[in-house]
This record gives C-alpha cells, structure tokens and sequence, in this order.
C-alpha cells in the first residue's frame, strides 16, 4: 500500500502560509511588517522625522530626530499605534518607544 497524498498538489503561496502556521512565525511577521510599513501607517510627513527601527514584545521602536518631534509623536502615541495596528490588520504593537 502506497502511502501518497490525498490533499492533491497545493501552490506555493498555500504551502508557504501552512508553514509559517506550523512554526508559528505568523506573529513575529506581522511584527516586521509593522516596521516595515511604517511611513505608510504614519505618512510621509511624520516619516521623515520618524522612522521604525524594531520591535520586540509589542513594543515598537521609533527614532525620531529632535526632542520637539518627540514630544509630539508622544502626545500623539496612541493614534500612531491605532494607525499602525490598522495597516497590518492586527493589534500587534501595544506601546512605541520614541528615541
């Protein structure tokens, strides 16, 4: 007896999410994805003084390049957060750090 599959054949992009699903990486790229997507979640005006470095546990990392841009993008910390979250399609990120 043959022991073949009975599934059928999957494509690439089905075998690649089955995996990511086994390793369970699936959080871990959402969180990359959020540093990615930075400038599209926050806008090319607040990206230019403002840029994703990392996150680590939901909390994002941010540069950001002047004290008084700093202040502002804390006052403004969770809309950022909501704006973040809502590109990515998960509340992924629960805190920014602003540096």
């Amino acid at each position: 007896m043959s022991t073949s599959n009975t599934r059928g054949p999957r494509s690439l992009g089905d075998a690649i999410r089955g995996l990511v699903k086994d390793l369970g990486l699936g959080p871990r790229l959402r969180e990359y994805d959020a540093v990615l997507r930075w400038e599209e979640a926050v806008g090319a005006h607040i990206a230019k003084v403002a840029t994703a470095a990392q996150i680590h546990r939901g909390v994002l990392t941010v540069r950001v390049t002047n004290a008084t841009w700093r202040y502002e993008l804390t006052m403004r910390k969770a809309d950022l957060i909501s704006k973040v979250n809502a590109v990515v399609g998960s509340d992924i990120v629960k805190d920014i750090r602003f540096q």
